[in-house]
């Protein structure tokens, strides 16, 4: 188990089937949360009047009030309780209309024990957090801790903030490491904005983009008449940055004679521009970064050892997605607001059950990766609460897929263009059949080979169509 949490929690259980509450009540208890029972709706805003719940987990339909009914009445009572809402009558629709009014997530039944833990986990994580941002009106506060561009409260990344803030105000060299897509100009402009140069300019130069012959001249500038073409002269990029931050992204892809002729401007801040014989000397921060391995690049006589110790006086590690995934939540909220609100619609939320796809998942394009699939998915959206049916990622299904499973079928015949529901009814499907055949038929059986009950094995043959 992987969930998590802090402090005794109080947590109200509203259903109206006897064996579900008495079960969720035996499995909250032994995680030592603090479980109130109500068995319908009239009785749940009773218990909600007199006291104050920390988490309401609630079923939709309850026989005289619905669950929605008790959602709003624990939002009226105190707009920082959570609620989580369950139904083994599953729909888009109801899913959509429960987040609308408040609740965190929507969980359909059967549900995993560990997965609906997790949950709740995450929900009360989510309150206490939530909660220091909040005014007693529930509004956001005006807190920023993260430079307001980069996402994330991993461990790493806190580390990262604070080396950030360590040599911001100093001149100092920094080298930013990682894999491309990790966000490393998110944090060279961080470091730039914190410093003192922060309302200078903040110069990027991909040393990979362009052509080895132009180089010099984009990065020290050229005299008239220098080479064909240059008609006038021309201020190269190090002048551009004058009491402001040069970024050197890629410094790996520099030639030996372009690391030669960056060593001395470096070094003492000084430099000829292409044709000219007088030095300019300028006053700037020097902040590179690159996704090789610099030291390997020295060893292997790739990169000058001289130029690697001038860039490389303080380093940052920029760790993979993969490497910090306790941040997707984060930084797939982030970035569904930020496209939300360029696309013109209203996405206010996204499904746990959406963030646990997206969990699965390696993302070796890293952030840069995510942030595309969020951008595909809230253009193709047609609700305002992202589901895992709305994630646009039909191009990384089969290898999600595959690190989930051991293959235990083919899945060759499965195109892109299939919905991500569709391929995991033909997975569970597959597995029910493959049970029951096991078993001569025998579901009972079966349940207990596929490790479920039997109530659960009825409820998923009759969803499939499987007879």
């Amino acid at each position: 188990m992987n969930y998590s949490k802090t402090g005794s929690q109080s947590i109200l259980v509203v259903d109206d089937e006897l064996s579900m509450r008495e079960f969720l009540q035996i499995m909250l208890e032994k995680e030592d949360y603090e479980v109130t029972l109500a068995k319908n709706g009239k009785q749940a805003v009773s218990l909600i009047g007199k006291k104050n719940f920390d988490l309401v987990l609630c079923d939709i339909k309850l026989g005289d009030l619905t669950g929605l009914d008790v959602l709003r009445a624990a939002k009226k009572k105190n707009h920082k309780v959570v609620a989580i809402m369950i139904s083994a009558y599953a729909t888009t629709e109801t899913a959509v209309e429960a987040m609308n009014e408040g609740a965190y997530d929507f969980v359909p039944k059967p549900f995993d024990n560990n997965e609906l833990l997790n949950t709740i986990s995450h929900a009360l994580n989510f309150q206490s957090t939530v909660a220091a941002t909040l005014d007693d009106d529930g509004n956001k506060g005006e807190t920023d801790l993260h430079f307001k561009r980069i996402v994330g409260s991993s461990p790493r990344m806190m580390h990262i903030y604070e080396l950030i803030k360590q040599v911001a105000q100093s001149k100092i060299n920094v080298l930013i490491t990682g894999e491309s897509g990790t966000g490393k100009e998110a944090i060279a402009r961080a470091i730039h904005e914190q410093s003192k140069r922060g309302k200078n300019s903040f110069v990027v130069l991909n040393c990979g983009g362009i052509p080895e012959a132009l180089m010099e001249s984009e990065l020290f500038g050229h005299k008239k008449g220098a080479f064909t073409g240059a008609a006038n002269d021309k201020k190269g990029l190090f002048e551009e940055a004058h009491e402001g931050t040069i970024f050197l992204d890629e410094i790996g892809e520099l030639s030996h004679g372009l690391q030669v002729k960056l060593l001395r401007a470096v070094q003492e801040r000084i430099f000829k521009r292409v044709g000219g014989v007088k030095d300019i000397e300028v006053d700037i921060r020097i902040i590179s970064a690159t996704n090789k391995n610099l030291e390997k690049e020295v060893i292997d006589g790739h990169f000058r050892e001289d130029l690697f110790y001038r860039l490389n006086v303080i380093e940052i590690k920029v760790p993979a997605l993969r490497e910090r995934k306790s941040d997707i939540r984060a930084l797939a909220q982030f970035f569904f607001e930020k496209y939300s609100v360029e696309m013109g619609k209203t996405i206010t939320k996204v499904s746990s059950y959406a963030i646990d796809m997206l969990n699965k998942y390696d993302f070796p394009g890293n952030v840069r990766e995510l942030e595309n699939i969020i951008e595909r998915s809230v253009a193709l959206s047609t609700t305002n609460i992202i589901l895992p049916e709305s994630l646009s990622i039909s191009i990384h299904k089969r290898r999600w897929i595959e690190g989930m499973e051991k293959k235990r079928f083919d899945l060759e015949e499965v195109s892109n263009g299939v919905a991500l529901d569709k391929i995991l009814e033909e997975i569970e499907s597959a597995y029910l059949k493959k049970a029951i055949d096991c078993c001569n038929g025998n579901k009972s059986k079966a349940a207990v080979l596929l490790d479920i009950s039997f109530r659960s094995m009825r409820y998923r043959l009759s969803k499939l169509n499987i007879s």
